[in-house]
């Protein structure tokens, strides 16, 4: 784990969104630097190296604050 969180797994799910829609995202979980296990939807659009990555670092370095305080 070179960086503040490692990808353990990716899972595709669909759900049923407003108006009945169906919206299909990806379920990661990830492990922070800290060690803190969760996981982290993420919408179809932004499923891609470059807006993925952003949003696994921000929560992987929220959820380590937290667990320093």
């Amino acid at each position: 784990m070179g960086q503040n969180y490692e990808v353990l797994k990716i899972m595709e799910q669909g759900r049923i969104g407003e108006g009945g829609s169906f919206e299909k995202f990806y379920r990661h979980t990830i492990r922070t630097r800290g060690g803190t296990v969760l996981t982290v939807d993420i919408a179809e659009s932004d499923f891609t190296a470059a807006k993925a990555g952003p949003i696994l670092l921000a929560r992987a370095t929220e959820a380590d604050k937290i667990l320093a305080l």
